[in-house]
């Protein structure tokens, strides 16, 4: 089971705080973002007098709801077609479990959500890594390259729009031509959606919900933890209109038994969030991410592209080892009483050797600490021993 490369370092930030340095988390999508109000009030509003099972599928109330706000955004579907989930990762767990046998591959463009490796892991599923570039901004890699990596073990394609860790937006186009793929070779898409609502400079989102005639294939992954800044709640869902997927996916959930109750009656609560909460947050995130991006291409030796959704970047920095550089800022340097937090790309990646110049980063701090931590790695970038430019 792989250690996780966002929360891996935290022994050393926990030092470092002992130390008495200020660590600016720049490591992990902790947004710092309220949550939404009528979330939080549907909690302190609960009155039962039985803290209750659910049914295994979620409950009726809230599948309601969610098929609501998903038809708003035309996925067209209906509350049988989403199972409820503990956060977004028992639903990419169970998604695999149910559509990809033992010792089958799923192929999944790099750098990636590292969990995706520890819930195939859990699986027992092969990953089959593609590479994309930060030179081309981590677009789709050419569908030439999925056809190489495709053998009779192939269940299935897994994408993040926009993506964790690059920031990526995939655009219509590049939907399309996975659509053709998996039809071609009878794949299942699945497509994390966390970050559905996070899209910048006009640019739209496109999930393969809204494409004809793949819709047996098509499973999509989502969570309340980043759209309503809820990390702690743990709901998600699966949506499919995959009848025999529901069917086969509904027995690990019986397993498991069901999620929260007061988690589906917020995020039934959570779907009336007007349009201006999205707006605000939306004008802010544009804010950090420029913020971040023009700050890491001001430092010398540093390249980042400028990423189109989520609230990550992936920068490469002039160093020898992202690894070394991530525990040695934390461990052995400061800059007026504080220091940075990042994930290291490694994580993020399946082929051995990549990702060794490049980290993660999350804008989910203020406009003034992101500054402040950006003041800290261009210094840390002159005095690390390691630096290679």
């Amino acid at each position: 089971m792989p250690a996780s490369p966002i929360r891996k370092l935290s022994p050393f930030a926990a030092q470092a705080k002992k130390e008495g340095k200020k660590v600016y988390h720049l490591n992990i999508g902790q947004p710092d973002i309220a949550t939404p109000e009528g979330m939080l009030n549907a909690v302190k509003n609960i009155d039962f007098n039985v803290w209750a099972y659910t049914e295994s599928e979620g409950t009726l109330a809230y599948r309601t709801k969610l098929a609501e706000y998903y038809n708003k955004i035309g996925y067209n579907i209906t509350s049988e077609d989403i199972l409820v989930t503990v956060g977004g990762s028992e639903a990419i767990t169970i998604a695999m479990q149910t559509c990809i046998d033992e010792g089958d591959e799923i192929i999944i463009p790099e750098p990636f959500y590292a969990n995706y490796n520890g819930f195939a892991c859990m699986s027992n599923v092969v990953v089959k890594p593609i590479l994309s570039f930060i030179e081309t901004g981590f677009a789709l890699p050419p569908i030439a390259d999925f056809e190489k990596v495709i053998t009779a073990k192939t269940r299935g394609i897994m994408i993040c729009n926009p993506n964790n860790p690059t920031g990526y937006l995939y655009s219509k186009e590049e939907l399309l031509a996975l659509k053709e793929l998996c039809l071609k070779h009878d794949l299942f898409l699945f497509c994390d959606e966390a970050y559905r609502e996070f899209c910048y400079d006009g640019q739209e989102f496109s999930s393969p919900m809204h494409l004809d005639g793949i819709e047996e294939n098509v499973i999509v992954i989502d969570t309340v933890s980043k759209r309503y800044s809820a990390c702690g709640a743990r709901l998600g869902c699966l949506i499919t209109k995959n009848k025999a997927v529901i069917k086969s996916a509904l027995k690990f959930a019986q397993a498991r038994l069901c999620a929260g109750q007061i988690e589906q009656i917020a995020g039934a609560a959570a779907v009336d969030t007007p349009d201006s909460y999205f707006e605000a947050v939306n004008k802010e995130y544009t804010l950090r991410r420029n913020t971040l991006v023009s700050r890491l291409n001001g430092i010398d030796g540093v390249f980042c592209p400028n990423p189109g959704g989520a609230f990550y970047v992936v920068a490469k920095l002039p160093i020898d080892d992202a690894d070394a550089f991530c525990q040695w800022i934390l461990e052995k340097f400061d800059h007026e009483g504080a220091t940075v937090m990042m994930a290291p790309a490694t994580g993020f990646y399946s082929t051995p050797g990549s990702g060794k110049q490049e980290v993660r980063m999350a804008y989910v701090i203020n406009i003034d600490d992101l500054n402040k931590a950006m003041d800290c790695l261009t210094v840390a970038l002159q005095q690390y021993p390691g630096r290679t430019l």
